[in-house]
């Protein structure tokens, strides 16, 4: 015992003599760190009204303007032997300074790839993984050379591609002022990944993102740029529903970063109550910052009545809006609150939110769902398709227009089950995604009339002639093609149940492009007016944007007012009609007169059903020569090729030969003078 307690006693003393000298350290410090200090913080102080930006934190140091940028990177004016910053040591070893600066020029230097004044310099360093050896041993490989994208930071080995890459960008806008700047708003806080955010501005709206953000595997707030075009359709059909109606409690139940939500709020201000819900804790607090950011105020708390924008204490720093954030599971959501306008964006499929969706959904709202699992839904994957949407599909040249038939007639059943029918507003298949916005009519007579549009398609497998099936009809006798008699065995497969209805409705698109117009939207501009024409089936159609176009539009035999037409009613009128059953009472009566107008279904590819050996008109001659042969006929969004007509494969067929020329011609001639030469 008396040995522990003198160790202990030893022990105590040489703590607190630890302790002293920490004291006298903190102090007193030396005279050269105040001396390094000192610089340290002037420079604080001189970039404290600076805006923080990230374009100099995250940029590679092979990014240079000039080749003093390299050089700057070494200290060539002194003496000894000095490393390459842009290899490795086992690469290329510490040499003299007149060595290193040829290395620069001429290894480095000589390669690189401009973009905009950027120069991407080839770096050797170990920033990609090792290339495996011929006998398969990872650890043995060798790092490649590689340029890093000033854009999106990615590495590629060969300089054509990484021109190719860059040409990409410059095709989709993206450019590294859209990727990176200043904000308003100082973050205290850094990123778990130890990198600052990235500030990224669309429609107005800033938003903070994740360095890592394209990969949702590693991080919680994933954001695409790719679906710029879907959010742009979203807002402008919900700028539609907000002419109609105001205000409107519309719900972004897959919030990520909140930009959909966000670009709601702060350009159609108090005609939108915005809900933005998450299920991740990471997506609820960059929504909330991403507020801050936008000067937007959050509203966490209950549903209850909302203050007025701007509630606050600060009259120059008011918000400009409201939104409501929640982190809540999205089918909770919706069975606990109704709503007027719901889009249903989840990361693959939206089946699992359908029910939930139309359960709670106000009349003669909207519900926008979009589609990412493109795999399943271009007949990719048969078996998941069959499992998520209950249809059999196979490949076909129309396989767009049958992916959003498909999710038609998914959203339509589940609608049906909650006895609320649907009319398509909009149905847009592009590369990355399938947009389907629907408005819900309630009641068991609309949903009975939606459930009979829902009919299998019998599809030849050989001519790619297609047709929607009726009750009683037989599969041979209804397909206006021979090849079930002309070959051997059965041709022809059953497809779906789709929809078989339109997929368009012109006064909701009309009124679509007018808000694209307002809000400075010029991305969709064209692919709105490509829908409008597809409508109507026409390949050109004057596109009036007055008033005059907008007020009193006709959907699916309801005449939808505008503000500008009702004015006068007042808010509790307004509530009334929308509670009343007249409107939906007269869908049935005129969807039946109308059904002569509605577009014909599919189309058919001018590139699959040319002539070998015979040169085919143009595309917007060939539209002509079917518009005068008597068809109905325009161009369609789902493919560039594809023209969509009532005529038959075989007049089809029949008008491309009759107006086809013979490739052997200039052939045979060139044959003939080749021949005389000799």
């Amino acid at each position: 015992m008396a040995e522990l307690k003198e160790a202990d006693a030893v022990q105590q003393l040489h703590q607190e003599d630890v302790d002293i000298k920490r004291g006298d350290a903190g102090d007193s410090p030396p005279a050269g760190d105040q001396a390094a200090e000192q610089p340290v913080k002037t420079e604080a102080a001189a970039d404290g009204d600076a805006k923080p930006s990230t374009t100099t934190a995250e940029r590679h140091i092979s990014i240079q303007t000039k080749l003093e940028g390299l050089e700057v990177l070494v200290d060539l004016n002194g003496a000894g032997r000095k490393s390459c910053p842009l290899c490795p040591e086992e690469k290329f070893k510490a040499c003299y300074s007149h060595k290193l600066r040829r290395h620069l020029q001429n290894l480095h230097w000589k390669v690189y790839v401009e973009f905009e004044g950027q120069r991407m310099c080839i770096c050797h360093l170990p920033c990609r993984n090792l290339k495996p050896s011929p006998s398969g041993d990872q650890a043995s490989g060798r790092h490649v050379a590689h340029y890093h994208c000033v854009v999106c930071s990615v590495t590629i080995a060969r300089k054509t591609d990484m021109v190719s890459h860059l040409k990409r960008h410059v095709n989709k806008g993206e450019t590294e002022a859209s990727y990176s700047g200043s904000s308003d708003v100082p973050f205290d806080e850094q990123a778990p990944s130890g990198q600052a955010y990235e500030i990224m501005k669309e429609l107005g709206t800033n938003v903070q993102l994740l360095p890592n953000h394209t990969t949702p595997q590693k991080s919680d707030t994933y954001f695409n740029r790719k679906m710029k075009t879907n959010r742009q359709l979203v807002f402008c059909s919900l700028a539609v529903l907000a002419e109609e109606r105001n205000p409107i409690e519309c719900l972004d139940a897959f919030g990520a970063t909140g930009i959909m939500g966000l670009q709601w709020a702060k350009h159609l201000r108090n005609a939108v109550k915005v809900t933005i819900t998450d299920i991740s804790d990471t997506c609820v607090k960059m929504i909330k910052e991403n507020c801050e950011l936008n000067n937007i105020r959050v509203d966490g708390g209950s549903r209850g009545p909302r203050g007025p924008d701007g509630a606050s204490s600060e009259v120059e720093g008011s918000p400009i809006a409201t939104v409501e954030v929640a982190k809540m599971d999205a089918n909770v959501t919706m069975h606990l609150w109704p709503f007027d306008y719901i889009h249903l964006d989840p990361f693959g499929t939206a089946v699992n939110y359908l029910d939930a969706a139309f359960r709670n959904v106000r009349n003669l709202g909207i519900v926008s769902v979009t589609s990412t699992d493109t795999s399943s839904l271009y007949s990719k994957s048969p078996n998941v398709t069959l499992r998520h949407y209950g249809c059999h599909i196979v490949r076909t040249e129309y396989y767009k227009e049958l992916a959003a038939r498909m999710v038609v007639a998914t959203v339509a059943r589940a609608a049906a089950r909650c006895n609320k029918g649907i009319e398509v507003l909009l149905a847009v298949a592009l590369e990355h995604f399938v947009l389907v916005v629907v408005r819900v009519l309630r009641g068991p007579t609309q949903a009975d009339e939606s459930a009979k549009k829902l009919r299998k398609l019998l599809h030849c497998q050989w001519c790619e002639e297609r047709v929607f099936l009726r009750q009683g009809n037989m599969v041979d006798d209804t397909l206006p093609c021979n090849c079930h008699g002309s070959m051997p065995g059965r041709t022809a497969v059953q497809l779906g149940p789709l929809w078989c209805g339109p997929l368009f409705n012109t006064g909701f698109l009309r009124r679509m492009l007018s808000a694209a117009v307002k809000h400075s939207m010029d991305d969709i501009q064209p692919l709105v007016k490509t829908l409008i024409c597809e409508s109507d089936c026409t390949t050109f159609k004057s596109l009036v944007h007055g008033p005059s176009a907008l007020t009193n539009q006709v959907e699916c035999g309801v005449v939808i007012k505008t503000l500008q037409s009702g004015e006068e009613s007042g808010p509790a009128e307004q509530s009334a009609k929308r509670k009343s059953g007249e409107e939906s009472g007269n869908v049935v009566k005129k969807m039946k007169s109308d059904a002569s107008l509605d577009h014909p279904p599919f189309y058919y590819s001018i590139h699959r059903h040319s002539i070998r050996g015979m040169n085919m008109p143009k595309l917007n001659k060939f539209l002509q020569y079917l518009t005068e042969a008597g068809f109905r006929v325009s161009r369609t969004h789902f493919d560039p090729t594809g023209v969509r007509t009532d005529a038959t494969l075989e007049q089809f067929k029949s008008i491309l030969t009759k107006y086809s020329v013979p490739t052997y011609t200039n052939a045979t001639q060139s044959s003939v003078s080749a021949e005389k030469t000799q």
